[in-house]
């Protein structure tokens, strides 16, 4: 059927409006844009629970080293204490693990693999498993006999024996050295030895020669991530779970990038898809307790979900709210609807900091500028 002038008009219109709102977006050149708010009594009580005063003798109680708050592109909010500072690459600790996923995205949009596919196909090493595929790593359901424990019950942990002792050489042959105590797929038991398994499979999927930049090329030099530093073990496989280190500033964009469902400007840089995983919770999660917090797993990100017959884990943030967590309290929060970006770095040692508390003070401090 023809198209009547008017209505070739009204397309114009149409078309010429939306790339005006994609030029409206802000998003970081070298720098952010900068538009802190004023200060009010809500940004006081969010800077008195971050910050408040640090007992250096029991080093008790909430200790962040950083907190940035990016709303709609801008950076509203920054602070910083102790040695840490702006230029400062913080160590992530299990944010990394979704870093990892990030970069896993841009493979995954490069048809470098299938979710659906066994690990063993990208790591032959893990042959033992054939059953295991990729995405029930990224669900953190690969059915291995995995202890995720830390400073209180190092005898029986896998991942300090495989951070520190004995599977520090090789840590995804050491995690795939482990045997299985369930279905792939079938029980949720959070475990950096799957993400280091992922972190070795991505060398088969992107080549042994590409392997050694690829976070780079594929991620960050894309985003502008000038900071970021990732250790490898001495197999020369990038420690997925835990050692990546970059600016509060750079794992931001991390954030905004997430944020806007993979684009980064007017480049797809993740599948929409890929992203839609990340945020859907694992079908089999029951809420078994969950290192490092009380989010519901996701693929690989922690989400803030309300499943049948339980509350949302963070009753105060938004349903849509998901993160990278790691830690000691480090955080990469993502609120799409609110259009924040939420950094914190941080050295909590007892426990008593909660994630809740301080996005309920983020939104109450920031409440105004969230108007449309």
């Amino acid at each position: 059927m023809p198209v009547s002038p008017l209505r070739r008009l009204g397309l114009a219109l149409a078309v010429v409006s939306c790339a005006g709102l994609a030029r409206a977006e802000r998003w970081p050149g070298a720098a952010w844009p900068v538009a802190e708010v004023a200060p009010s009594p809500a940004i006081a009580a969010l800077q008195a629970y971050a910050f408040p005063a640090r007992d250096e003798a029991s080093r008790s109680g909430v200790r962040s080293d950083a907190l940035l708050v990016i709303r709609d592109g801008q950076v509203v909010y920054e602070r910083y204490a102790g040695p840490t500072r702006a230029d400062t690459p913080h160590l992530t600790w299990s944010v990394s693990k979704s870093l990892l996923a990030a970069i896993l995205g841009v493979a995954y949009g490069e048809g470098r693999f299938q979710l659906e596919a066994p690990v063993a196909r990208y790591y032959p090493a893990f042959a033992a498993h054939p059953q295991v595929k990729v995405g029930h790593l990224l669900n953190w359901a690969s059915g291995l006999a995995w202890q995720e424990d830390y400073e209180y019950a190092p005898l029986k942990s896998s991942v300090v024996a495989m951070l520190y002792t004995r599977g520090r050489a090789d840590m995804a042959g050491f995690a795939a050295a482990h045997a299985a105590d369930a279905a792939p797929g079938t029980r949720f038991r959070y475990s950096s030895g799957d993400s280091n398994v992922l972190a070795a499979a991505l060398q088969g999927m992107v080549g042994a020669a590409a392997y050694p930049d690829y976070p780079w090329t594929a991620l960050f030099e894309p985003l502008g991530i000038r900071s970021a530093v990732w250790e490898t073990d001495a197999a020369g496989t990038f420690v997925g779970s835990s050692y990546s280190y970059m600016t509060a500033r750079d794992l931001a964009r991390i954030g905004l990038l997430m944020q806007r469902d993979g684009r980064w400007g007017e480049r797809q840089l993740l599948p929409r898809a890929w992203v839609a995983f990340n945020r859907t919770p694992f079908a089999n999660y029951r809420g078994q307790a969950a290192q490092p917090g009380e989010a519901v797993p996701g693929g690989h990100w922690w989400l803030n979900a309300e499943l049948p017959g339980a509350p949302r884990p963070w009753a105060d943030a938004p349903a849509d709210t998901f993160a990278a967590l790691g830690h000691w309290g480090q955080a990469l929060y993502v609120l799409p609807g609110a259009k924040l970006v939420v950094v914190r770095y941080a050295d909590d040692r007892d426990g008593s900091y909660r994630h809740n508390q301080l996005l309920k003070l983020v939104l109450a401090a920031f409440a105004e500028q969230l108007q449309p």
